[in-house]
Parts: C-alpha cells; structure tokens; sequence
C-alpha cells in the first residue's frame, strides 16, 4: 500500500512540476532569450544530438546575479519521461551559470549571461525532448525553453500544397509527407511513430501525434487533405534598429526619451482586405545587432522602447490584440498586449527591446482562448513559411521517445 501512494505521488508530483514548468511566466527584467546552435545564425532550438548549442539571455536588473540551469528529459506529450538523470546525461542534470558580462556603453544597464553545451558538467545522451530551465539562487524557476535533439535515422519527405478544401483553397496551405526507413525495423507504425508538424518553429499552432494513412514498403505516407492544414496567415511585418540614433526601415522616428530611446513605428494598416503582396521576411525570427558598436551585439546593443501601432476596422470585441514573434518566444501575454487608445482610434503597446532586425506579427485571443494569426492581417494561400516535421518514435517496450528525423519544407515552392 506504501509503495502504491509513493508511485502516485511520484506520478502527480511530475505531473505538476511539468505543468507549472509551462505556466511560468517569464518577469520583465529578463528579455532576449536566445537558444541556438553555436554554429549557425539561427535561434530555432532544433538541433542534431552532439551539435553544440549556446543558451543566452539579458538580466536587466544588471545586478551579477547567480543563475542555474536545469535540463530535464520529456516525452512526446512534454511531461517529464521517468528516465534517470544518468540515463540521458553525462554529468550533471544542471550547474551555475559562470559567463556574465555587463552592458557596454549603453543607456539600459543589463547583465548578459550565457551558457554553452555540451560542457565539462553536462553532456546530453539521448535525442528526445528536453526542457531548460533556469532557477535563481532561491531554485526558483525564471523562465523555461524547450529544446529538440534529433537523429538522422530516417529521411522525411515534406510537401506544401494548397488547401484541398474548396471553402480555404486561397486562404491554407496543406502539408504532406513522407518518412522513409529502409534500414530500419518498424513493426507497428500506428503505435511505436508519432510526428509533430510545426509552421515557422511555432509550437502553438503545431500539430500532434498523427498516424500514417499508407503503407508502400519501407515508406509511411502522411496524404491528410484537411488535418494537416494551417491557416498561412501573411508575410510577417519588420523593423531594422539597428541604428538607434535615426529612423530606419519601417521606424518612423526615434526620439530620446527621459531615459531611454523612443522607437516609433509607423502605424501598421490591417492587411485582410487588402490583395496579397510579397514581402520578403525571415519568418517570424530576430538578429539582435548594433552598428555603433566595437563588434559584440550581445553587449553593445542597448534597449529601446518600441512603439507599435495598429489600425484596424476589424470587429475584435470579445477578442484581446497582441504583437508576437519568435523574439518573444510567440508568447502573447501583458507585456505584448495592444491596447485600444479612443483619442487616436488605434491599438497601441510599447515593448522594450534590444535593437536589431525583428519580424512581428498581430494576432488575437478570444474569450475562449482560441487563437488567430489572420483576423488582422487575413490569409493568403501564397504566403511563404517554413514547416517542420518532427518524427517520434518509442519502440514497444522502450522507456522514452527519441527523435529520429526531421523534415523541413518551405511554402515558396507550393503546389497548387
């Protein structure tokens, strides 16, 4: 009976820490988190097990702080896998974060810190699903990124069409593929395979946990003609600041506030109704760099208000307007919410962010949570995104969900 109550409190006791892991919410001092491989530009946290990767972010309170990293493996669902600390790391599941440099030269004083892996304390083992968190010095959690560690074990073909669907044939794009496993025994697809389907790295709007339709030999077919469908939303809107002493693209002016520079964007037209335009965009992801600087953004780039503007003749009552992308880590909360100002007649927020090249993007919330990436700026089956395939798989009788495979396509080669 004793062994039974421990089993469930250790069960919930998982449960919850993984809940409250994803209901964090992140205070206003910390701002440009960034998770990436150290050897690419690129800040999506997808990456090939044994690939170096740098975790980076600014404490504007600026006051040398001690901060810790913790690293726990997850499952497919994002709930903790059960797996020992010594089954999936080398080392140690976490340790203090020992590089730290302040702001140099700049009118928002911040601490940088940084956390390279892998590292003499810990080396990951396993591809999977893994959640980073950082704790004070009181081991409470700040803020939490999740992470993907993949294997190259299967290939995946991807496919982007438009919607099937008569009523969204202009307005979704459809996403098809294909895992090929020649050298790999798979002997119950529905069961041991699971895939995540994502457009532009964003896990809100991804897809889960499909099964196969057809089987051809070695080949999985994924054909859905309507489950797999995403709304393709519109080209992302951008801003260069760069610069922080004179406007530059799409900044309307900046002025030097009682404390800090004043970004001001020119106010931002809704788009639904409007034909589709090609606007070239890095879909939804952010370059944080400063040109006044000696060379080293990561210190040299100072914060500035932005200001954001929004005009819309929209019905939003009942729904709640926010700006995201992935420089906030898509999160649509306070801090990014538009507010509607009756003296000027627009949505209005301003965000404090650290200068560089940003997409962005407006989007709802109603009363029952449901989201929306074109109740503001439409949806046009030509919009360019990228679409990501995460490929599961947990062999009957295994403990955890490996990854292994990964397949990537981009709409700008879409098939009508």
């Amino acid at each position: 009976m004793k062994q039974l109550i421990l089993l469930i409190l250790i069960f919930f006791g998982n449960n919850l820490y993984s809940q409250a892991l994803f209901d964090v919410i992140e205070p206003n001092y910390i701002k440009t988190v960034i998770l990436q491989p150290s050897k690419s530009d690129s800040y999506v946290p997808i990456m090939r097990l044994g690939e170096s990767f740098i975790l980076s972010f600014d404490d504007l309170e600026a006051d040398q702080k001690y901060y810790y990293y913790k690293i726990q493996h997850f499952d497919f669902n994002w709930q903790p896998s059960g797996l020992s600390e010594r089954e999936y790391i080398k080392g140690y599941d976490g340790d203090r974060i020992r590089s730290d440099e302040n702001s140099f030269n700049t009118l928002q004083f911040y601490t940088h810190y940084s956390i390279s892996f892998p590292n003499r304390s810990t080396q990951l083992l396993l591809s999977g699903n893994y959640m980073i968190s950082i704790l004070n010095e009181n081991e409470e959690v700040v803020f939490t990124r999740r992470l993907v560690l993949y294997e190259s074990l299967v290939d995946v073909g991807v496919s982007v069409h438009r919607s099937r669907e008569i009523a969204a044939i202009d307005t979704k794009q459809n996403v098809q593929f294909v895992i090929n496993h020649p050298n790999m025994l798979i002997n119950n697809p529905k069961i041991e395979i699971k895939t995540v389907l994502m457009q532009n790295n964003n896990w809100q709007t991804a897809i889960y946990n499909l099964v196969p339709q057809f089987y051809r030999g070695s080949q999985l077919l994924y054909k859905y003609l309507d489950v797999t469908n995403f709304w393709a939303g519109n080209e992302f809107l951008y801003f260069d600041s760069k610069a922080v002493r004179f406007s530059n693209v799409y900044i309307r002016r900046v002025d030097s506030g009682p404390e800090l520079y004043h970004t001001i964007l020119y106010t931002n037209d809704e788009r639904i109704d409007k034909p589709y335009g090609i606007s070239p965009d890095i879909n939804g992801n952010f370059v944080v760099r400063n040109v006044d600087g000696l060379g080293d953004s990561n210190i040299e780039a100072d914060y500035t208000w932005v200001f954001f503007s929004l005009n819309t003749l929209e019905d939003l009552r009942g729904k709640r307007v926010f700006v995201n992308g992935n420089y906030n880590n898509w999160r649509n909360d306070t801090m990014n919410e538009l507010f509607y100002n009756e003296e000027t007649g627009l949505y209005e927020a301003q965000i404090l962010i650290k200068q560089g090249f940003y997409n962005y993007q407006f989007v709802t919330l109603d009363n029952a949570g449901n989201f929306s990436n074109h109740d503001i700026d439409g949806s046009f089956y030509q919009t360019e995104n990228d679409y990501t395939i995460l490929v599961y798989y947990r062999k009957i009788g295994d403990r955890y969900d490996s990854v292994i495979g990964i397949g990537e396509a981009n709409s700008r080669n879409i098939l009508n």
